[in-house]
């Protein structure tokens, strides 16, 4: 999954979508440090106790904190619950591998691809514009939730967690929000931009515009399949799974 389908069905809870954001942001700005969900778990479940022995102290600085920090434990823990179900549903092991096919044809012959990552990415990021297409909306309320969260506290939230300091994360909050570049998913020609930048980051090389070929065709298979990528996740309603008290 990536950031709006990890986000979409918790708008309402900014710390909680900080939280399913947080992996994926790590991988921006270090991806060498780790959020584990095993590591987060603990702190869902202690906060939220510590929270309902002190509920006469709601409004504290304290208070608020702990709530924060309790909400952004449990998103994490949601984040990678959701991964592990969603890739082994078997539309996105279908559409990783059609594409990663299709991308094999359309590339330079001679070239090393790693043609399995960029199909396995591609599902995600055409699962979000399809998601963000069908409710152009909900994409304004996932800036204005995240817009409500302190980036301090959640790299603060990550040191306790993670047991590693985070400092780029607080300086990299804001800019993910001003970027705004899942707009970019709906246009090929941006969708290629953002996938370069994805290649870069990780030390590959970058895609040749041939590379878009593929993302008509793409995009109608994640359109028509989508229902079935989601599926385990209607079915389970996870958000209760994590929510206080609830682990």
């Amino acid at each position: 999954m990536n950031y709006f389908a990890h986000a979409c069905d918790f708008l309402d809870d900014p710390y909680f979508v900080a939280g399913v954001s947080i992996p994926d942001w790590m991988n921006v700005v270090d991806r060498r440090h780790k959020v584990r969900g095993k590591h987060a778990k603990p702190w869902v479940v202690a906060n939220a106790e510590c929270g309902m022995r002190s509920a006469e102290d709601s409004q504290s600085e304290i208070r608020k904190q702990q709530s924060a920090i309790t909400r952004i434990a449990a998103g994490v823990v949601q984040h990678h619950h959701d991964d592990a179900w969603f890739h082994e549903t078997r539309a996105f092991a279908e559409m990783s591998m059609q594409f990663a096919a299709a991308i094999r044809e359309c590339l330079p012959e001679g070239d090393s691809w790693r043609t399995g990552f960029l199909g396995h990415i591609l599902v995600e990021l055409l699962l979000d514009a399809e998601l963000i297409a069908r409710d152009p909306a909900r994409l304004d309320a996932y800036y204005a939730s995240l817009d409500r969260v302190d980036p301090a506290v959640v790299a603060d939230a990550v040191q306790r967690i993670s047991g590693r300091a985070a400092p780029q994360l607080a300086e990299l909050i804001p800019k993910f929000i001003e970027a705004k570049f899942l707009c970019d998913y709906a246009d090929d020609e941006k969708l290629l931009k953002r996938l370069n930048q994805v290649m870069t980051r990780v030390k590959l090389a970058t895609l040749p515009p041939e590379f878009s070929h593929v993302l008509p065709t793409a995009r109608r298979e994640v359109s028509r399949r989508w229902r079935e990528l989601l599926a385990p996740r209607r079915r389970s309603g996870t958000r209760e799974e994590f929510h206080y008290g609830k682990v």
